[in-house]
């Protein structure tokens, strides 16, 4: 069964940091790409960041560049997201996904393997 697992999420204070972590079980998470995306109720799912196979090269949201670190570890067939400097509206659903590439795309259409979520809260 294809599956991803996200998990990490939980509630911090302005500044603070979160990990998360994405577990990847039914397939060879090495021949693709890995994105992260982040929901807030009664808004579009928007791309956070995204990290290839190929030359593990990484893309990022403005809103986040600086701040958040993608990486992945295939042995472990997993990927993470550091968020540092968390702000009130980093407060979301983050979930990863993958899709047929190996190659990065911020298009939500292109993903068709999403986690189920795990929420992230950002408040004083």
């Amino acid at each position: 069964q294809v599956q991803l697992v996200e998990s990490g999420g939980g509630l911090v204070h302005p500044g603070g940091s979160l990990r998360l972590s994405c577990v990847a079980s039914g397939f060879t998470l090495d021949y693709y790409a890995i994105a992260w995306f982040r929901q807030v109720p009664g808004k579009e799912r928007e791309g956070v960041s995204c990290i290839n196979t190929h030359d593990v090269s990484t893309i990022y949201a403005d809103s986040v560049k600086g701040r958040f670190a993608i990486s992945r570890d295939n042995a472990k067939k997993a990927a993470y997201l550091q968020m540092n400097s968390l702000k009130p509206e980093d407060t979301a659903v983050y979930y990863c996904a993958t899709g047929e590439s190996n190659y990065c795309s911020g298009l939500r259409d292109d993903y068709n393997n999403w986690g189920q979520g795990t929420q992230v809260t950002v408040s004083s």
